[in-house]
């Protein structure tokens, strides 16, 4: 299939640059593949919708603070920490704009907090050292919200700390995603609570890192190559997910979860963490997910293919349109749909 098959028209209107007051006053937009039937609620409906014969898979990684704001000489610009090392205090960033980051240059975080350019790689991806430690680094940092929310440096300090509980899920346990599994970010822990007292709900770990969002730059889409993301199910997990395979269907929330458990059904070690390179795309044959919570995603984003995959390509171009005809808010700090 080609890339373009999966575009589809947003006005720029229909994108959230803030979540709904409340989590779960979201709006959440049923979509039923087998009759193609469309309905509108709110995301605290979740709950009526998950029965006794279902279970949820939950991904607990908690975002780490890697966005920073700084200056190279008067000129203000912006890093994305995508790996961390450590034991060298060193770190690789995505940054903007890239041609002030050249070797040696001098990245002013403020307090007496530098960093140096170390390293120069394509696409303004640089290497970094710090005259402190990375823990320190982050200290400053800030919820690495995606770019077409617009969060300049002014307003992002304005809106730091709302920004870095909201743009989290309240199940979040694991320190090591550079991006929100966005599609938890509708639970309340009254949700979690009245769903508990019906169902189970499993939690699993996808440190989210560039592969989920990276931009697809291939016409022929079974020519693009996911990167490697890694994921923890503990044994006690697998268990548990095995036996309620068994008598009841499984609600993945979010395409962290489903990329996780997919990846988890076609593996044939036993260990605990491994990693993921796979892209659903459609024509995929789902082995473990039967239902899917998620946000509604960039067009032609390896999220829409894999949700264009459970849901059906069509149907999804349907549901999108009838959300953004309904005034459905989108992407990172959107809306939520529920395909069942």
């Amino acid at each position: 299939m080609k890339l373009q098959d999966f575009y589809f028209d947003l006005p720029e209107d229909r994108i959230a640059r803030f979540p709904a007051e409340k989590r779960d006053e979201s709006r959440l937009l049923v979509v039923e593949r087998k009759s193609g039937h469309i309905s509108h609620h709110r995301f605290k409906d979740i709950v009526g919708m998950v029965g006794t014969d279902d279970f949820l898979v939950v991904n607990n990684s908690k975002v780490i603070p890697v966005k920073l704001f700084g200056k190279i000489g008067v000129a203000k610009v912006e890093l994305l920490i995508t790996k961390i090392d450590r034991e060298n205090n060193q770190v690789e960033a995505l940054t903007l704009p890239a041609k002030k980051f050249k070797l040696g240059a001098r990245v002013e975080l403020g307090n007496q907090l530098y960093g140096e350019v170390v390293g120069a790689g394509s696409r303004g991806r640089r290497g970094l050292t710090f005259n402190r430690s990375v823990d320190e680094v982050l200290n400053v940092g800030f919820a690495p919200l995606p770019p077409y929310i617009k969060r300049k440096a002014d307003e992002a300090r304005e809106f730091r700390d709302f920004d870095l509980e909201r743009y989290q899920t309240v199940y979040s346990k694991s320190p090591g995603s550079i991006a929100a599994p966005t599609a938890g970010l509708h639970f309340t822990p009254g949700i979690i609570a009245e769903i508990k007292k019906k169902t189970e709900i499993i939690e699993i770990t996808l440190n989210v890192g560039e592969a989920t969002f990276q931009k697809i730059e291939v016409e022929d889409i079974s020519r693009h190559r996911m990167g490697r993301e890694y994921i923890t199910i503990t044994q006690q997990d697998r268990e548990r997910i095995r036996r309620l395979k068994e008598t009841k269907h499984l609600i993945a929330v979010g395409t962290t979860s489903v990329r996780s458990l997919e990846t988890y059904a076609l593996q044939e070690s036993e260990e605990e963490t491994f990693y993921s390179e796979i892209f659903i795309s459609p024509g995929f044959r789902f082995r473990m997910v039967d239902k899917l919570i998620t946000n509604f995603h960039l067009p032609e984003s390896s999220l829409f293919i894999l949700t264009a995959a459970f849901g059906g390509l069509e149907l999804m171009k349907e549901a999108y349109r009838v959300a953004i005809d309904n005034g459905y808010r989108f992407f990172s700090y959107g809306d939520a749909m529920f395909i069942i």
